[in-house]
């Protein structure tokens, strides 16, 4: 299975949730310190009658172990694994039925929110941890499910809980913090009909991108993959943007483009020009900081390969420009990122998968692709002082 957008993701969290925390400790008096675990209300309003399974899955920041959190938010590390992997033990959490709501308490984890409908998922253990539903292969046990999750990261300076269609597009939810004395703040909505309305526009989209639908034996719509995952199992052709990145090549081969990648440091500036299958970076002084080889669509869609993003200079500018390819603007724009959202997508070669989901959604917010919160248009909710945190199962329209 491929874990790369899900642990890429978390760290980006989990870096943001450290310093976060470090400034609690070193700032905050110990009242105000956030406890072992908070409450994490569910409700759901989906309208359909299956039976709801929930899963809390993660690493306990207390001890750095994998494992899962029962429904009073008592950590369990997994077993050890093998090869072939074997089953991991039943973490699930019983949901609530269509119309109510139950509520779970969840530890200091960095980790996922799982939930399903009507069927169990399948968890195992290989000898490298837990293995987790890889929707992208046809002979995973979970692939008939209709499933979903959220991710987050509750530590000393807080909660950050997100929504995500990194991965897939599917059963449609919010998540939501209520901070200590408090308004609730929301993300992840669908407008009114937006669940169909996304599977309408992309079945409409020519190019292959009704290939990444996946449907159920019985017509039940389950997800549409991410592009990454849709090239992956072969139903998106591997160079649907090679077009445009031959175009972005070109361009920069006879002009400069300028990245200025932290908002706070206006200062800071790098400078890209190609040379022959390599895009070269300095900084303001001439000196070589990084180089990026051409990359191909794979790379663009899941933000890694030839645009990896570790956590230094060269991540700051390889989230850059995978969100300047993922939303078309490099070519309008030689100073990235553009955070300008009414030049997103307008080229003919776009991520069209993004850009649907984006129309789609209530506030406009999204993770659509690993680093969709360059200019913060990610679903993602924070408070570091959270009361109460909600996971809400929306309607199928």
């Amino acid at each position: 299975m491929r874990t790369r957008p899900f642990f890429g993701r978390l760290a980006t969290l989990a870096a943001a949730a450290a310093v976060a925390a470090g400034l609690a400790t070193a700032l905050a008096p110990a009242a105000d310190a956030v406890p072992a675990t908070i409450p994490l209300k569910i409700t759901n309003n989906s309208g359909r009658t299956d039976p709801v399974y929930l899963y809390d899955l993660g690493t306990y920041l207390a001890t750095g172990q994998q494992g899962w959190a029962d429904a009073n938010g008592t950590f369990h590390a997994w077993p050890g694994g093998a090869v072939p992997p074997v089953p991991a033990p039943d973490a699930s959490i019983p949901g609530p039925a269509n119309g109510q709501s139950i509520t779970i308490r969840i530890p200091k984890f960095s980790g996922r929110i799982y939930f399903s409908y009507g069927q169990k998922l399948v968890f195992k253990l290989a000898t490298g941890g837990l293995v987790q539903p890889a929707i992208q292969n046809p002979s995973d046990p979970n692939v008939n499910i209709l499933f979903n999750w959220s991710e987050y990261t509750l530590n000393d300076g807080g909660l950050w809980i997100n929504s995500t269609q990194v991965d897939m597009f599917s059963a449609p939810y919010a998540v939501g913090v209520q901070p200590v004395g408090g308004t609730t703040k929301n993300t992840g909505h669908l407008k009114a009909g937006g669940y169909n309305g996304f599977y309408t526009a992309l079945r409409g989209q020519p190019g292959g991108w009704a290939n990444l639908i996946r449907t159920r034996s019985d017509g039940t719509v389950l997800r549409a993959l991410a592009p990454s995952h849709g090239i992956e199992a072969g139903a998106l052709p591997a160079n649907v943007l090679q077009d445009y990145i031959d175009r972005v090549w070109t361009k920069y081969s006879s002009s400069t483009l300028t990245v200025t990648p932290v908002a706070d440091q206006p200062n800071v500036k790098y400078y890209g020009r190609v040379s022959g299958t390599v895009m070269n970076f300095t900084n303001t002084s001439g000196g070589f900081v990084t180089a990026f080889r051409k990359p191909d669509s794979d790379s663009v869609f899941g933000c890694y390969k030839n645009l990896d993003a570790p956590n230094d200079v060269r991540g700051q500018i390889s989230r850059t420009l995978c969100a300047g390819f993922n939303r078309s603007t490099l070519l309008t724009n030689a100073n990235q990122p553009d955070t300008s959202s009414a030049g997103f997508y307008l080229d003919a070669v776009t991520n069209h998968y993004a850009r649907k989901i984006h129309a789609q959604m209530a506030d406009g917010k999204a993770y659509a692709f690993a680093f969709d919160d360059v200019g913060h248009f990610e679903s993602l909710v924070n408070d570091g002082n959270p009361a109460t945190a909600y996971l809400t199962l929306d309607p199928f329209d």
